[in-house]
């Protein structure tokens, strides 16, 4: 596989140490072809999701009736080391666009227009959508390690996925700002989850912190959401709909 030192995407954003594979949606034939299937078949997001549910309460069975838990943490923090490495990446080539769009066209620009869909950006705004797939494996290690399995933890897990299933469906322009933001939380927050595994010890704020950046997440997401549904009310053209607002606050 070759690294390219430099790449100018579609949106005029260079990135450094350019991979083959991110150049993909250069390929106008191969992005359609990706648009096309999500369009026609996010909805297998909802049948994944139900096994999903129906996987941990089997699962949760199973580890009652086992007298010794799994151990896993090797392998826990080999998982969440990968998850944060991706997350890292991930930020490094969404970040650059949103600043851009932001400092340069503007607010409501940067909610409203769907332009970062192509290009190197736009495959990792893909790579995103598809994550959240493996990452319902977090709660395999829960499980099978007989931790605490809080309703949120699942819950979240579920809607999250199908939710950005169907918002790539559509590619809403308001992608932009939650892919970004998740990024940048989940480098953070999956990082502090490899150096618990590996027994390394932490400041106690950190846990708080964390936390902290979820919910200033969740109010900037919503308040991203109220400000696409006010322009669209004020007649401005808007690249997401009303069932996806109403969505993404419930």
């Amino acid at each position: 596989m070759n690294i390219h030192s430099s790449v100018t995407d579609t949106n005029g954003i260079i990135h450094q140490w350019v991979f083959d594979f991110e150049l993909t949606f250069f390929d106008q034939k191969k992005f359609l072809w990706v648009e096309d299937f999500m369009y026609n078949w996010w909805w297998l997001s909802i049948p994944y999701t139900l096994l999903y549910i129906i996987a941990i309460f089997i699962g949760q069975t199973w580890m009652t009736k086992r007298n010794e838990k799994f151990e896993l943490r090797k392998l826990l923090v080999i998982w969440n080391t990968i998850l944060t490495i991706f997350s890292f990446w991930g930020a490094c080539r969404c970040i650059p666009e949103f600043i851009y769009s932001l400092t340069n066209h503007g607010l409501l620009y940067s909610i409203c227009d769907p332009s970062y869909k192509t290009g190197i950006t736009g495959l990792w705004a893909w790579l995103f959508m598809a994550s959240k797939v493996p990452e319902t494996f977090d709660t395999l290690f829960i499980v099978l390690r007989r931790q605490q399995l809080i309703f949120l933890h699942w819950y979240h897990h579920a809607t999250v996925l199908v939710y950005c299933f169907y918002s790539y469906a559509l590619f809403v322009s308001t992608g932009r700002w939650f892919v970004s933001m998740n990024y940048c939380v989940h480098t953070i927050m999956y990082g502090y989850f490899a150096l618990r595994a590996a027994r390394i010890r932490l400041p106690r704020f950190l846990q708080q912190f964390i936390t902290v950046l979820q919910l200033i997440q969740m109010i900037i997401g919503c308040f991203i959401n109220l400000a696409a549904f006010n322009y669209k009310q004020d007649g401005y053209l808007c690249a997401t709909s009303d069932i996806n607002i109403k969505l993404s606050l419930a």
